[in-house]
């Protein structure tokens, strides 16, 4: 179903209102007014302060650390729009908290994204928005259609842009290859992976790079930079075997716990990562942000005049 433009909203939570600010100015539209406050209590309250009954709803929020405060608000949000008569209501959820624990690797674990992927529909979102989910298969969880973006052409672009030399693209685990080969490509560039072991839910040990980075300039990439523990013990890694120098490039700059301490100390050239989380105090001298802003505005209008998500990426 089309819908005319003067049926679109465009929410934000508390969790990135620069971004939706952001959003909202590459597609030419105001934010919508809502009010998201919380009780004495610390019980989250919602209002919408314009009419959405009828219109098609995109409400804008990552669940970004602190992910349970940000995850609570985007269901409040969703019911209140589902309560307010939205005829559609997107949840556009940049970066989706939850998304390590995808399947039962272990007996007696649960499996939090589908957990997370059932109150969001049950809320009553009827579509979801993502960029770049820790596992693609996570879009499989979701009752209702999901369109699934990459940050690759953002941060490609970026990247394009610094002095990068003799370029090596490594991937930091076996898991990121598919992801550093899109990238190789895309540079015209070599590829290189680094064997890793986990060892527990937070320690991961460096075992072999495969490939020869002696004398290059690497850029290793992965989908976010968390702790930064595993993407630290790479940088030591690679140094140890001739790299040059070393870039960072995440779509997620997560950058929990020790990260930012980490990242500081770290022999890294640049730290490029986009916004589908506030970066706050988080980076460091040497951390690059560009924004997916662009991109959400597109995929949002595209979603709304009922044309093609995918023809975004096409070519790449």
């Amino acid at each position: 179903m089309r819908h005319g433009d003067d049926s679109l909203r465009v929410f934000g939570g508390n969790a990135h209102p620069d971004l939706t600010t952001a959003v909202c100015k590459e597609m030419g539209v105001e934010p919508g007014r809502i009010r998201v406050e919380r009780f004495p209590d610390g019980e989250i309250d919602v209002r919408a302060d314009e009419d959405v009954r009828g219109t098609d709803t995109f409400i804008i929020q990552p669940t970004c650390p602190p992910v349970n405060e940000n995850l609570m608000e985007l269901l409040v949000m969703i019911d209140c729009m589902r309560r307010a008569s939205a005829d559609r209501i997107t949840a556009v959820v940049p970066y989706f908290g939850y998304a390590r624990k995808d399947r039962k690797d272990e007996g007696r674990v649960p499996i939090t994204a589908k957990l997370v992927s059932n109150l969001i529909v049950e809320a009553g979102a009827t579509r979801v928005l993502t960029i770049d989910l820790h596992a693609s298969q996570i879009q499989g969880f979701f009752d209702v259609p999901v369109d699934h973006l990459y940050a690759r052409p953002v941060l490609i672009d970026h990247l394009a842009h610094q002095d990068l030399g003799n370029l090596i693209v490594v991937a930091p685990d076996v898991g990121s290859i598919r992801l550093a080969r899109a990238y190789a490509k895309a540079f015209h560039s070599p590829l290189a992976i680094i064997d890793k072991r986990r060892v527990s839910g937070s320690e991961t040990v460096v075992e072999h790079v495969i490939g020869d980075v002696d004398g290059c300039s690497v850029l290793l990439i992965d989908d976010m930079i968390s702790t930064g523990g595993t993407i630290c013990d790479a940088v030591r890694i690679l140094k140890e075997r001739g790299a040059s120098d070393v870039h960072l490039a995440a779509t997620h700059g997560v950058f929990a716990g020790p990260a930012t301490e980490r990242l500081a100390a770290a022999e890294v050239a640049g730290i490029h990562v986009t916004d589908t989380i506030p970066l706050g105090d988080r980076g460091t001298d040497r951390t690059q942000v560009c924004s997916v802003a662009p991109l959400l505005a597109r995929a949002i209008q595209h979603i709304h005049r009922a044309e093609s998500v995918s023809s975004l990426f096409e070519g790449e």
